[in-house]
Formats: C-alpha cells, structure tokens, sequence
C-alpha cells in the first residue's frame, strides 16, 4: 500500500515506519524539514511551511496516519498548552485540506488521539463506549482534535481516533522517567498509588495500527490500551522487580505537584481505559500484563 504518514519522525511514528518499510509498504512521510535524500520506499514530503504543496506528492495513497503533534511531556505553561493544542489543530487541519484536494481519496485516516479524552477517575471505567469527555485541559485538547479529524468522515473517508494510553517503550516516552528513581535504588509509589494507569507495550501500539488498517470495518474512538490497566502502585513495584530494584522511598503528590505543576494530572490522577473495541474486532494482544511487557523491553 501506498501509505502517508504525519508525524513519522516521532515516538510511534518512526517505530511505525520502520514495521512498514519490512512489510514493504511505500511511505510518504511529511514533515516540516525532509532530508536531501530518500531510501527505497521512502519519501519525505515538505509540508507546513510556506511554499510546500504536498498534495502533488501525495495521489493514489490508500491510508493517511496523522501522528503529528507537540509532546504533551513538557511544563504546562500557558504558552506551552496552546503550543500542544494548536500543533495538533494545524496539523490535522492541513491533513483535511490534503484530502478535500486529492482527486481520489485514500481509504482511512488514522488520527492519533490520547485517553485524556475521558478525564481522569478513581473509580470510573471507560471504554469506545462512554460517551461524556472529561473537563481537564487534556480532555479539552483531545475532544477539539478529534472533531477536527472527524470532517474526514464527511468527505466518505473512514476515521478512527486512537486514543493511545501511557505508551511503554526502553527509551522513549513515560517508562524512561519512570525508572529512572528505580535504577538509582530511590524508587517508590508515586502519589497515593491508587490512581489508574492505563499502558500499552509499543509493539502493540504498532499492530493494533496495522490491525486497524486492516479491517475495514473499524471507524470511531479505539482505544490503544492493555486489556489490564494497573494502579500506579502496582506499575512501580513492576518496574522495581524488572529492574531488580527495591520498590520503597514514596514520591509525595505536593512535591510532584510543585516540580511538575498542572503536568501533575499526567500521574497522579488517571483512568482505568479498557480496549473494548480491539477485543470486539479480535485484535490479539502480544502483551496483556504489565510484568510480561517489562520483562521485555527490559530483556532487549
């Protein structure tokens, strides 16, 4: 398949391009600053700066991925908000008018999307299902994104929203962090512990992509989580027995909400996401539980 993807040199992105390129797949990968050369495959296409037209790159593509977007990982200042909001607004935005320009139109755009679209609970379970978003300024970031994404649909296009949950990976996103304290022997329960923590091993995130691509019949919210959410004192002491660290000195929630602010939300509050429309549709998890996924991103 002829496949475009924004957002390529990311996190999920380049370890999707990679699985693509070994299914050989042909990728056209936008971004702001292409290199001078491209690899058998590989095309990078200039977009987002003045002067680029990327849609005449673009024709007879089957399947749009739009992972664009700033990292929701940094100081949540109101400059940096606006930056995470605005990024993916533009960015999608420029992903429509691609597609309401392109003669024949591809079969699927993929939009990625976050779990913050519920807001965060204790006690509350959610799924595809739940219908209310949540009221934080994640929840306000993803709602406004997906509605973004959704003109799609209204140009015949099939549209799903991946609400990715804490994505588990050796050196990039949260589990970094995470273990950091581990490995200097200071690691311990995070807050009260309690809160929910909804992951997904990164092969998962990258198969559950290729399964959604796949079957056709999937559209909508999917949520990208394992079939088994953990509270945070259970992830901690995971990450110490995969480590072979003790599990042990707390992080207080005052002191993370002075260090990181209202970032804070990211852990220690959360929710308990279940990945109801991938366990209808079949899709076959590689990791179910969270000691099986350490163990292997621990072992490589």
């Amino acid at each position: 398949m002829r496949i475009a993807i924004a957002g390529g040199t990311g996190f999920v992105g380049k370890a999707l391009t990679k699985r693509l390129l070994d299914l050989g797949h042909e990728l056209f990968i936008l971004t702001r600053n292409p290199p001078k050369n491209n690899v058998q495959n590989l095309t990078y296409v200039k977009w987002l700066v003045e002067g680029s037209e990327p849609v005449s790159q673009l024709h007879q593509i089957d399947i749009v991925i739009n992972l664009a977007g700033e990292s929701i990982n940094t100081r949540w200042t109101e400059t940096g908000k606006n930056k995470i909001l605005t990024s993916r607004l533009e960015a999608t935005e420029a992903i429509i008018s691609i597609l309401r320009r392109l003669e024949q139109k591809p079969k699927a755009l993929i939009n990625a999307s976050a779990i913050g679209y519920y807001g965060t609970s204790f006690t509350e379970t959610f799924t595809e299902e739940t219908g209310k978003s949540g009221k934080d300024f994640l929840a306000t970031t993803v709602r406004q994104w997906e509605e973004k994404a959704s003109e799609a649909s209204m140009l015949g296009i099939r549209t799903c929203y991946c609400r990715f949950g804490i994505i588990l990976d050796k050196e990039e996103g949260a589990l970094p962090r995470m273990a950091l304290p581990y490995k200097l022997f200071v690691g311990g329960t995070v807050g009260t512990g309690e809160q929910w923590m909804s992951w997904i091993h990164i092969d998962d995130v990258v198969n559950a992509l290729l399964f959604i691509i796949e079957h056709e019949t999937i559209s909508g919210p999917v949520n990208f989580t394992s079939p088994h959410p953990i509270r945070m004192k259970e992830l901690g002491r995971a990450v110490g027995r995969a480590l072979r660290r003790p599990h042990w000195i707390p992080a207080p929630s005052f002191a993370l909400k002075i260090a990181l602010g209202e970032m804070s939300i990211l852990v220690l509050e959360g929710q308990q996401v279940i990945p109801e429309q991938l366990q209808k549709y079949g899709y076959p998890f590689q990791y179910t539980q969270i000691d099986e996924a350490l163990k292997d991103i621990y072992s490589s």
